[in-house]
């Protein structure tokens, strides 16, 4: 019974992550598609696009899929219109919580996030109810293996960023919004294609959730968000202590 629960318990799990994979490349070649059709085709002359690329390399997404996408937002062979959604709310423990999308029907998006609020003990609010507490902000990222902390402090100090944050996993530097294609730009050229280059929401504080089943609504929250197929990413300004963490295991 052991070996038979073992197998189960680890095809569970095999199947979670093929489910989590595919989502994950649904939203990517969704990013493909709308990036290719906001700009140029050629990666090139499309910095979005080419962003949109590297991020689908990374995942491992064949070049096959990557170039259907593509071709599907250049010539608009679907008819499919993708348009960029925003919504807002508070989640558990009154953590703030602003969720992009990219959708080709809001009368679906819409009601789907505002149940996963309602379900999870939170409430979607109306638009800029919570974004005043984030700072909007250019974000460029790139492996910690694309240069030393000090080269890539120097170059982005240099190309006009604001702060660097280092760590053994990644870079992460921020500018002013109407600065980051300059600054994008200037890394490119010295480092190549960052991982992501985009608009990005920093919070201007964090809340702590020191309290465990608080901490296991909220994560659970922010997770059936991510799993929406609309959804392409949240951001929340939420600080769980370490002990908690450990505990949610």
């Amino acid at each position: 019974m052991a070996g038979h629960s073992q197998f189960k318990n680890i095809m569970h799990r095999k199947g979670a992550q093929d489910a989590k994979r595919a989502k994950v490349f649904t939203k990517l070649i969704r990013e493909l598609t709308v990036s290719a059709k906001s700009g140029q085709p050629d990666p090139a002359s499309n910095p979005r696009l080419r962003a949109a690329i590297q991020a689908a390399r990374a995942a491992n997404m064949t070049k096959d899929t990557m170039e259907r996408a593509i071709k599907r937002g250049a010539g608009g062979e679907d008819g499919t219109n993708y348009e960029e959604v925003r919504y807002e709310g508070y989640g558990p423990g009154s953590v703030a919580i602003i969720v992009e999308g990219l959708t080709d029907n809001r009368n679906r998006t819409a009601p789907e996030v505002r149940t996963a609020f309602a379900k999870n003990g939170g409430a979607l609010g109306e638009s800029n109810s919570v974004s005043f507490m984030f700072d909007r902000v250019g974000a460029i990222a790139y492996p910690a293996g694309a240069a030393s902390a000090e080269a890539m402090f120097e170059a982005a100090l240099e190309a006009g960023a604001d702060n660097v944050e280092s760590s053994e996993d990644a870079h992460e530097i921020t500018c002013a919004p109407d600065d980051l294609a300059a600054v994008r730009d200037a890394l490119e050229a010295t480092f190549g294609t960052p991982v992501h280059a985009r608009l990005d929401w920093r919070p201007q504080t964090t809340v702590p959730v020191a309290d465990l089943d608080t901490a296991k609504t909220l994560l659970k929250l922010l997770d059936t968000l991510e799993d929406n197929d609309d959804v392409q990413r949240v951001i929340a300004n939420f600080e769980i202590p370490d002990d908690i963490m450990e505990k949610l295991g």
